[in-house]
């Protein structure tokens, strides 16, 4: 069962929310370096207290990660906008999303591409994150699953961006990443040493990596990524 969506739900724009929209990224993205302008309209946009608990609504444009439930987190505004800035997302472009969690970096991948696959391996949070998509009117493939293994049917995707760090990059990703696509993901052990990576596929299919530097992100559970201890 989803749990209820959040009580103002249909209240519109509130001008309250907008403003710490804007304060978000005035304060916290520009300051930092994000400069895509897309990116930053697009944070600009969607309504991020949508996607968290009630009780948690009021921290939603704060400076830090939140918890969601099942023992996952919707990441720092700063960091989902680091990752989507350096996924390059064009409007034609096709994006897998591993680790949907809350849905709200789907609906900020949504609002710069053209389609949007989420996978989400806890039935609970994939279910939620539909509804909530669903309800703002986002056209996102929220399926369940393992996310190491991708999800072929969608395949081939311009951009894959991870929410949760693994030991390398999967190889069901690669083989679904078009020639030129981008993949971003933390590398690294849950609780240990993790650097936020991102990969571009060359034409003689290998990756090219950049560091984008040290993050904090739950493990990547799957066949192709940690246990669920981060091991």
């Amino acid at each position: 069962m989803s749990r209820p969506l959040p009580r103002w739900f249909n209240s519109g724009t509130n001008t309250e929310f907008a403003d710490e929209r804007r304060r978000m990224v005035e304060q916290q993205l520009v300051p930092r370096g994000i400069e895509d302008q897309r990116v930053l309209d697009a944070m600009r946009r969607v309504p991020r207290h949508l996607f968290v608990p009630d009780e948690q609504a009021r921290y939603a444009y704060d400076d830090h990660p939140l918890p969601i439930g099942d023992g996952q987190t919707i990441s720092q505004p700063y960091i989902v906008a680091l990752m989507l800035e350096a996924a390059r997302i064009g409007p034609e472009d096709a994006v897998l999303d591993i680790g949907t969690g809350s849905g709200y970096a789907a609906a900020v991948a949504a609002e710069l591409g053209h389609r949007v696959v989420s996978v989400e391996r806890h039935p609970d949070l994939a279910v939620t994150a539909a509804a909530t998509l669903e309800a703002l009117g986002y056209r996102v493939n929220v399926v369940t699953g393992d996310g190491t293994l991708g999800w072929p049917e969608g395949a081939p995707y311009d951009v894959i961006v991870a929410a949760a760090t693994g030991p390398d990059v999967p190889r069901a990703w690669v083989d679904q990443l078009a020639r030129g696509g981008r993949i971003v993901m933390p590398i690294g052990r849950a609780g240990g040493a993790q650097h936020l990576a991102a990969f571009t596929r060359a034409d003689d299919g290998g990756l090219v990596s950049t560091n984008l530097g040290a993050v904090a992100f739950v493990p990547l559970v799957g066949e192709a990524g940690w246990g669920p201890d981060g091991g």
